[in-house]
């Protein structure tokens, strides 16, 4: 997956991933807020911004956050929802998430809200914000999972990786920059390989409208048609529940938040 089909897709998209709900005003943005703790001294920066609602969310209560991203149109978007909203203290920077342009101990807070699905190298990713990171800084990540055995009980670990991967090209098909949805184990074992100490982890539902989701990546006619009719059908129905909601038909995602520390270096 390119990164230059990243820019791509999402240079264009930039000024739906401004007015998407579920970026904007998903439960998992105040709950990562709360869950941070943000404290006035810090210096925060936040990995893939698109839209710039995470970094938006974190500046009123820090001294200053770093809207990066690769695509110039988010930088562009990031800087409108700053100024909307009356945030002098938040700047943007062209960063890759595997190769972030930053010195080591750089920031107390890292964060990462639904985008690590698209990284070619998320345990690069994961390394860099390692590096970046103070001694005793957090961690915050956001990201859609993949299914495990809490998310689908009595299902054996063959069947869960092949919904998994079901799944994974599902998302590929509405949008082919789309990468890998990791499970929340993975996610796990990944931060404690490279020496993250977990704090806390969780997962919730996020509803999906149907419409507004494939409206985002300009999906055609035949292509809206195959994603609803995947999701119809097993596995997919019994593990993203599609249903009519209060903005017609949807589906639910399963959205992980984990709080990781880098230990005080003595």
């Amino acid at each position: 997956m390119s990164k230059y089909l990243v820019k791509e897709k999402f240079g264009a998209a930039a000024a739906d991933y401004a007015t998407s709900a579920v970026h904007a005003k998903g439960p998992s943005l105040a709950r990562v807020v709360e869950l941070a703790a943000p404290q006035p001294h810090w210096r925060v920066l936040d990995v893939a911004t698109g839209a710039g609602h995470t970094a938006a969310a974190f500046a009123p209560y820090v001294s200053q956050v770093i809207a990066s991203d690769i695509t110039a149109e988010m930088h562009q978007e990031a800087q409108k929802v700053a100024v909307g909203k009356g945030l002098a203290n938040v700047d943007t920077k062209h960063a890759d998430a595997g190769a972030l342009p930053f010195p080591d101990a750089s920031f107390d807070l890292v964060t990462c809200r639904l985008a690590a699905h698209h990284f070619p190298d998320v345990a690069a990713f994961v390394s860099e914000v390692w590096r970046v990171l103070v001694s005793g800084g957090t961690f915050a990540l956001v990201d859609n999972i993949s299914p495990d055995a809490k998310i689908l009980s009595g299902v054996s670990e063959t069947e869960l990786r092949g919904v998994a991967a079901i799944y994974n090209v599902f998302e590929k098909l509405r949008d082919p920059s789309h990468g890998r949805c990791l499970t929340l184990s993975e996610w796990l074992k990944l931060m404690e390989k490279c020496g993250f100490a977990i704090a806390h982890h969780e997962h919730m539902d996020q509803e999906v409208p149907f419409d507004a989701w494939t409206t985002r990546m300009r999906c055609d006619k035949a292509t809206v048609t195959r994603l609803r009719a995947a999701l119809q059908d097993q596995p997919l129905r019994g593990f993203l529940r599609p249903h009519t909601g209060e903005n017609g038909f949807a589906f639910t995602l399963q959205e992980a938040i984990i709080l990781a520390r880098k230990p005080v270096q003595e």
